[in-house]
Formats: C-alpha cells, structure tokens, sequence
C-alpha cells in the first residue's frame, strides 16, 4: 500500500502533530460530534467547490483530486484557472496566512506541475469578506513543504517532542481529548 500524505496535513501538522492522530480517531464518526461551528460554516461555504458549482466555465478545474508521485501527497485543489494560471484555495474566514495554509497551496501547485499544468500564481481567498490574499511562491516555500513532508514521515507519536502553545490548544477541537491540556 503507497503511503501517501494528505496535502491537508500539512496544515494539520503544523497546527499540532496530535490534531492529525485525533482526527483519525474521530473520522468514522458523524463531523457534527466533533467539529466547531466555525468548521461547520466553512464546510457549507465550501460546498460549492466540492460540487464543482463554483462556475460552468470550462477554464476552472474544481475540486480536482491531485497528486504527486515524487513526494507522494494527494489531495483535492478548490479552484485553479487554466487562463490565468493561477491556483487558488478558499477558506471561509481569512484574518492572517499561516504557514500551513501556504503551504497547502505550494503542495497542490507541485501536483499540478507534476501533471502537466503551469501554476503561475497562488492566492488565497476569504469568502465572508471577500479578500483575495495574493502569495508569493519562493524555492525557500518548496523547501519548507518538503521539510514538513520529511517530518510527518517520520514524526513518532511516542518519542518526539511538541511544543505546546496555549493559544493554539485553547482553540483546538481535540483539546479535551489531549493530554497537553494548558
């Protein structure tokens, strides 16, 4: 079986390794158990994506399953346009650009590439305010995906050190699972 890494774990991983652990706990369960209602309200924003309603134009690839052989990641982009060549990822409410939503996006632009398609542009977009976050892609980004890519490979639940951050673990959805509790 290929171990491959879901693109969405980035963001995961770098949030907090455990987040990754207790949502495969949670994942055969109904989400309304365990998921926030900021998640909740994301989801229903997002569903026009993951139904591929965002436009009929032939030009947007939505919510298109990707994948890359060469760092074994897979995943799904939200939108990226063939004319402009840009790629862009949606959340519901963007208030800063954390590394790991960039980082999801430098994944889904390997994925691309590693296809066939030209990614000239990332951006990220915040659908309650209507804010278009245009990025900058750097080989310094690509380095970093692949650093984070390396340590989830390898990362021991067990044996390796997490530094807890109470502002992080206050907002966490596992925290009252988790044994770091602040």
């Amino acid at each position: 079986m290929e171990d491959y890494i879901q693109i969405t774990k980035l963001n995961d991983f770098i949030f907090c390794p455990y987040s990754i652990y207790f949502h495969s706990i949670y994942q055969n369960f109904n989400e309304r158990v365990y998921h926030s209602s900021y998640q909740v309200a994301g989801k229903i924003k997002h569903e026009s994506i993951d139904k591929s309603k965002y436009s009929t134009e032939k030009r947007y690839l939505q919510g298109t399953a990707v994948y890359s052989e060469k760092y074994r990641l897979m995943g799904k982009i939200d939108i990226y346009d063939t004319k402009t060549k840009t790629l862009r990822e949606r959340k519901n409410k963007i208030v800063k650009i954390y590394d790991g939503y960039k980082l999801q996006l430098v994944a889904q632009k390997v994925c691309l590439e590693e296809i066939g398609y030209e990614v000239e542009h990332i951006e990220m977009y915040s659908i309650s305010d209507n804010k278009v976050w245009k990025l900058e892609y750097t080989k310094e980004d690509l380095k970093k995906m692949e650093g984070i890519v390396e340590k989830i490979r390898n990362f021991d639940f067990q044996n390796d050190h997490v530094e807890i951050n109470p502002e992080k673990c206050n907002n966490c959805i596992y925290n009252s699972l988790c044994n770091f509790k602040i």
